[in-house]
């Protein structure tokens, strides 16, 4: 990126004031552009847009239910349409019936918002578009939350956004939603808080991205292990760490220091290990494990992070939602926390106290190895299946179709939550 660029991400991080001006300027430019483009484009009930982390990856809950949708012969007059940051990225898409790709962020995206009837999306919208009379937008959202979101932020911690700035991008995001998908009470009461969600919006049907975890038998995992070349015999640790708001390189994005020596814990486990390491995928980081000869594998461009989890015998993490994920293969989940109160009193703060977690927390690397291979003995016990039912109660894989039903089937069909 020019330096010119980088500099002003800088000021603009120093001064909330002017990232202010500077953000609502360019809204309101954004926003005018886009009713230019959207002036008599006629809304088309039967199609819809699929959107997953900004047009990152084609997956998550959109591409479930885009899946099903698609395959579905009650739904044969629908079309569909994806918003991606690299089209070609995505042959199999490109080649699907019915099915039409759009470079995020671009005119043919904001036309293609425009067309839409419905819009499901895992992430936020862009700001600068609304949907207008007849449109409808399905929030699926990307994890279950135990760091606070939105209007339960507190702390001043993100060095992009104030709790003040945040609270205000949740509210516009708020005012847009039709839906909010849940896939458990607990999740539900968090994002009502986080974007104070008045009625009866929240859709609790469960995730349909856990569908594939929960219909997933020994052949699944033996074709996933097979596709990240995992020899036989390996015990596969999928390291999967949340990112730090105060971590932020500017004109880049959110970085990642993994907070282990690889090269240490190679030493100390031996050669019946491989470590998947999975960045978030705000950060733009990038890896190298050369060195490593195969023991730590940068594993953050899988698209669909279900092939990792159908792989991984073990799951390290910290603060991320992959935990409740991960939960419905019930298979061992060792939570590294080393910076715990950093996180919890600086950053974010948590919807409910980690101590709560199965199992025990760990604190210092030293305890790491040990709890790696302590985890071959693991045994699926009633405090993780209680943790299962708490927060992952609905991953009978059949969400995608349940929420399907609820907003394409008929309106006293809707089941919604209220």
């Amino acid at each position: 990126m020019p330096g010119w660029k980088t500099a002003a991400y800088d000021l603009i991080k120093r001064h909330p004031l002017l990232r202010l001006q500077v953000r609502r300027l360019l809204g309101a430019l954004r926003s005018t552009r886009y009713r230019l483009r959207s002036a008599g484009v006629p809304v088309e009930e039967r199609t819809v847009l699929f959107c997953a982390y900004h047009g990152a990856h084609c997956t998550c809950s959109p591409r479930a239910i885009y899946d099903e949708m698609a395959a579905a012969p009650e739904y044969r007059d629908y079309r569909f349409l994806w918003a991606v940051k690299d089209p070609s990225a995505h042959p199999d898409l490109a080649a699907a019936p019915r099915t039409e790709l759009v470079c995020f962020g671009g005119a043919d995206f904001e036309r293609a918002m425009a067309r839409a009837g419905t819009w499901v999306f895992n992430s936020t919208l862009p700001e600068h578009i609304s949907p207008r009379r007849g449109q409808r937008y399905l929030q699926c959202w990307h994890g279950t939350p135990l760091k606070r979101l939105g209007f339960d932020i507190q702390d001043d911690g993100n060095v992009m956004n104030s709790p003040a700035e945040i609270r205000r991008r949740y509210r516009l995001e708020a005012r847009k939603i039709t839906w909010f998908l849940s896939p458990s009470p607990f999740a539900s009461a968090c994002f009502r808080s986080a974007w104070h969600l008045d009625g009866g919006r929240v859709l609790e049907l469960g995730y349909p991205r856990n569908d594939r975890l929960a219909r997933a038998a020994e052949a699944d995992c033996a074709a996933a292990r097979a596709a990240l070349d995992i020899p036989p015999g390996r015990r596969a640790v999928l390291y999967a760490p949340t990112f730090r708001d105060d971590e932020h390189v500017s004109g880049e994005g959110y970085a990642c220091r993994p907070a282990v020596d690889f090269a240490r814990l190679r030493a100390q486990l031996g050669e019946g290990y491989v470590i998947l390491f999975r960045a978030h995928y705000l950060v733009a980081s990038a890896f190298d494990f050369d060195a490593l000869d195969g023991f730590v594998r940068d594993v953050s461009a899988v698209e669909d992070i279900n092939d990792l989890y159908l792989a991984a015998d073990l799951l390290v993490t910290d603060y991320s939602s992959t935990m409740f994920d991960y939960a419905v293969l019930r298979r061992p989940i060792l939570f590294y926390m080393y910076d715990l109160e950093r996180y919890r009193d600086r950053l974010r703060g948590f919807y409910f106290d980690p101590e709560e977690l199965p199992g025990r927390l760990l604190r210092r690397e030293e305890e790491l190895a040990g709890a790696i291979c302590a985890a071959e003995r693991f045994v699926w016990t009633e405090e993780w299946e209680a943790f299962r039912r708490r927060f992952a109660p609905l991953e009978d894989g059949h969400a995608a179709r349940r929420v399907i039903e609820a907003v394409f089937g008929k309106e006293e069909d809707h089941g919604m939550e209220g």
